[in-house]
């Protein structure tokens, strides 16, 4: 085959679709069985809409109009200028995209990539002989790890929690609830359902995390816990290079800052038009400059505002500066909805 993607999460459908939209024999294989659910936010910004869209792929959920902080009894708005967003659960994202796939022809087969080995014209997976090899397979990406591609990390590490309630949403925002040692996403993704997803250094179970939010809590006071909580962590992934030889990485396992900024999707699927066109251009070393030019929005306003509320009073003054100061909180949050290399050479379709 052409190419061999492992990993069937968003980032290694959509490249599957590239691929075989560039008329290239793909194969996907996954571990794990059928549709798969994991601890996100499930905010869809405008930017993963339009990518979406020009693959075909157009999800059910909830518009999304803008994002909103919220500390207390203070709180800020800034709208999506580039169109709605969309809230929608993992599972029915992973659906649409795992149709289209299929609908494309590409063949998924539920496999572990155990042995990876190349030379400078084919890469073998446990025996089977594909052109390239694109890792899709996650935060902890076991290719990246055996290709000897992470760094380590020091600092305190970041992981997420997240919970569904089975509530109609009080807003058509993202919003972001802020507290001395967590931030809570909340991000409604159907008419009766909201996803409530807690980011923190902090141990502790969800509703241990929950009680530093009383407004939020009383919010969701009338709704009931739907299905289990779901953890990911630690969200830092540092790695030396986004390529080795002929195998490419591509979303989550290219590297990962935070969840700050709700970007995750849209990276990943620019991440995989990139891979797709550096295979079928011959250019592997390009797709290293081009994640670059990618992220490099991403990466600077992640590690800013993750720098700038490290601390309790930093993290207080947040939500009031963003209300003294409404056009820089827009800057972000439109910076945020653009589709990902708007303002760079590599763009989406119809981005």
């Amino acid at each position: 085959m052409d190419l061999l993607v492992v990993g069937a999460g968003p980032a290694g459908l959509a490249t599957a679709l590239h691929a075989a939209g560039a008329g290239l024999d793909v194969a996907v294989w996954e571990q794990r069985a059928g549709i798969v659910d994991k601890a996100c936010g499930e905010g869809l910004m405008p930017g993963a809409v339009a990518a979406l869209a020009a693959l075909g792929v157009h999800p059910t959920g909830r518009d999304l109009h803008g994002i909103r902080y919220v500390a207390g009894p203070r709180q800020v708005d800034a709208g999506f200028r580039a169109g709605p967003g969309r809230g929608v659960r993992r599972t029915t994202l992973h659906t649409a995209l795992r149709e289209a796939v299929l609908a494309a022809g590409v063949r998924v087969e539920r496999r572990t990539a155990r042995r990876v080995e190349q030379d400078e014209n084919a890469v073998w997976v446990d025996g089977a002989r594909a052109g390239h090899l694109v890792a899709a397979d996650g935060l902890h990406s076991p290719i990246r790890r055996a290709l000897g591609l992470d760094r380590p990390h020091r600092g305190r590490p970041r992981h997420g929690l997240r919970r569904h309630y089975r509530i109609a949403p009080w807003s058509d925002r993202v919003e972001v609830h802020w507290a001395r040692r967590a931030e809570a996403y909340v991000t409604p993704v159907a008419d009766d359902l909201v996803g409530v997803a807690v980011l923190t250094t902090a141990r502790g179970s969800f509703d241990d995390h929950l009680f530093a939010f009383p407004g939020l809590r009383e919010r969701l006071a009338g709704g009931a816990p739907a299905g289990p909580v779901r953890g990911a962590g630690p969200l830092r992934q540092d790695v030396c290079a986004r390529t080795a030889g002929r195998v490419l990485l591509v979303g989550d396992a290219a590297g990962y800052v935070d969840a700050l900024t709700g970007e995750g999707i849209a990276l990943a699927l620019a991440q995989a038009q990139a891979a797709v066109r550096a295979v079928t251009g011959g250019d592997l070393a390009g797709y290293e400059r081009e994640w670059r030019q990618l992220t490099r929005r991403y990466r600077w306003l992640t590690h800013a505002l993750l720098g700038a509320t490290r601390t309790p009073p930093a993290r207080r003054a947040l939500v009031p500066l963003a209300q003294r100061a409404p056009w820089l909180f827009r800057a972000g949050v439109d910076a945020l909805a653009s589709p990902a290399g708007r303002h760079g050479r590599a763009r989406l379709p119809g981005g």
